[in-house]
């Protein structure tokens, strides 16, 4: 008898929509018209062109590795085209990384616990070219709207079209 192990891979169920270049999308207002609540979730700070707040973060480094879970300052801005993070909310260093738009390929909720999250019910995925980002939100409602965000700008899935 020989026993055959399938490897079990994350698919993003189908969304509402694609992300956008449009350069004149107002995020507050597209991410209220998908149902959130924006002024109700004080995890968040968003504006027209930017969403920042403080998220729990493990990167899967190269080869598959793990590294351990950290707090990080997050800031999404569609004017630049990137999401950086910072060591602390002051934005006076520079970014500890930026990843580009072009080179986000995916955003989902972690269903599958693929990670040893500290909140699994709020962890949810960034996948890139060369690697895979894990999130932990303060809230699920933070959670939720973060996962819309990044997906507006998530510019690498074309590759895949």
């Amino acid at each position: 008898i020989h026993i055959k192990y399938v490897r079990v891979s994350q698919n993003r169920p189908l969304t509402r929509y694609l992300p956008t270049k449009d350069p004149t999308l107002d995020l507050v207002t597209f991410i209220t018209s998908c149902g959130h609540n924006v002024d109700q979730c004080r995890h968040v700070m968003m504006t027209s062109s930017s969403c920042r707040g403080l998220l729990t973060k493990m990167t899967e480094g190269l080869g598959g590795r793990m590294r351990s879970w950290k707090k990080r300052w997050f800031v999404f801005d569609r004017s630049k085209k990137c999401l950086s993070y910072y060591v602390d909310s002051k934005e006076s260093k520079p970014p500890r990384n930026i990843i580009y738009f072009q080179s986000i390929e995916d955003v989902f909720v972690d269903h599958l616990h693929q990670v040893n999250s500290p909140t699994p019910q709020l962890t949810f995925c960034l996948k890139t070219f060369d690697r895979m980002y894990y999130f932990v939100a303060a809230s699920s409602d933070a959670m939720r709207i973060w996962i819309d965000v990044l997906f507006t700008g998530a510019e690498g899935h074309q590759n895949f079209l």
